[in-house]
């Protein structure tokens, strides 16, 4: 695995020295709740092998029976592996694959730390098999909740020191760049962040004031 860049660097150290911290965020939390139910409202039907880039820890893995992960900080790959997710220290831009070996893609929570988001469109088009879905949940920047990281980042929170936050319509443009079309999608978190008290129902399709959205693409090139 190729370490080159200042930023992967830093956002790497910070989940490597925070592991254990960030884990137990998800601990009897409402929040990952309702991120959890919004994906698997969608019935996303994949086969094996199925890949999280960005795993982490190996919670939304092991929720969503994502058998394996990659990420660059190792000690939530300790964590995940706890959860029995097979896991490889790796980046998204430099994915470990052969081309069309895997059945799924999912890109959770982690398009806003990565070096260059078109790289890793770019890897996850060569890498997945035909029909294979690419599932992208991420927090658009224009809503209540992508301000919220904004504010965070300029004040310098470890975890967001770094991040670069994406509203729908780029997300969707860098998707057709690197020719993937979207086949569904959906919204959830309207509640505000210091408002969240209770479960959410999520909404079909794309709105930027949702604090958590969901895509489901597949690549044009098979």
């Amino acid at each position: 695995m190729q370490k080159n860049t200042a930023q992967w660097q830093h956002s790497s150290q910070v989940f490597h020295e925070r592991a254990e911290e960030y884990d137990r965020w998800f601990e009897n939390s409402l929040l990952f709740a309702i991120e959890q139910a919004a994906i698997q409202s969608l019935d996303i039907v994949f086969s094996q092998p199925a890949l999280e880039i960005g795993v982490g820890p190996g919670r939304f893995a092991q929720a969503l029976q994502v058998p394996f992960g990659i990420d660059p900080a190792m000690a939530p790959l300790l964590l995940a592996k706890k959860r029995d997710i097979a896991t490889c220290q790796a980046i998204a831009e430099e994915l470990p694959f052969t081309n069309s070996s895997l059945g799924a893609i999912f890109l959770l929570f982690t398009l806003c730390f990565l070096e260059s988001p078109a790289r890793c469109l770019e890897e996850c088009g060569r890498v997945l098999q035909a029909e294979a879905p690419l599932v992208i949940g991420f927090v658009p920047a224009t809503s209540l909740w992508g301000k919220n990281l904004l504010r965070k980042k300029e004040t310098g929170h470890p975890f967001y020191q770094s991040a670069r936050f994406f509203t729908v319509t780029q997300v969707q443009e860098l998707l057709v760049e690197k020719g993937f079309h979207i086949l569904t999608s959906a919204s959830t978190l309207f509640q505000a962040p210091e408002e969240l008290v209770a479960v959410e129902q999520s909404k079909t399709g794309m709105e930027e004031q949702a604090g958590f959205v969901i895509i489901v693409a597949k690549c044009k090139k098979h």
